[in-house]
């Protein structure tokens, strides 16, 4: 695909729901450094659409729904799946022994434990407490120094 990208803005954005949306934003913003660059609720108090920024990377979030939009019906939590999940972020971070401290003493489960990897990288793996699993690691994949 050409000329569908942004300059210096992420083209793939993650795209997830949280029964508590709210709580949700405050943890991944004090957990793993996530900005908020909106968050837009709706008549009931539940987030309608939130957009968090890392670096130049972004996911975008809203809250379960009681009765689902179209596209929250093909969409299902890991709790619904047995914890699994279909599939999930890579974030890359400059630091990830850091992030990891800091997701650690926030209280994520830690899936997979902080680690070198033989092709030069490292990093970790762990769940936000809605079960949403998230890596961090130093390893770019397009090339470039973290």
């Amino acid at each position: 695909m050409t000329g569908s990208s942004l300059p210096g803005r992420s083209s793939v954005i993650p795209c997830l729901r949280y029964r508590d949306a709210l709580a949700a934003i405050d943890w991944l913003c004090s957990s793993f450094g996530f900005e908020r660059q909106a968050v837009h609720l709706d008549d009931k108090g539940q987030v309608a659409h939130a957009q968090l920024v890392f670096g130049n990377g972004m996911v975008m979030l809203g809250s379960v729904r009681d009765e689902p939009t179209p596209w929250g019906r093909l969409i299902r939590q890991p709790d619904e799946i047995g914890g699994a999940e279909t599939q999930s972020a890579f974030i890359v971070v400059s630091d990830p022994d850091a992030v990891y401290a800091r997701a650690k003493a926030a209280g994520a489960k830690i899936l997979l434990e902080i680690q070198d990897e033989d092709y030069g990288a490292r990093g970790f793996t762990c769940a936000d407490p809605e079960g949403h699993i998230w890596n961090f690691g130093n390893y770019d994949p397009w090339g470039t120094p973290v």
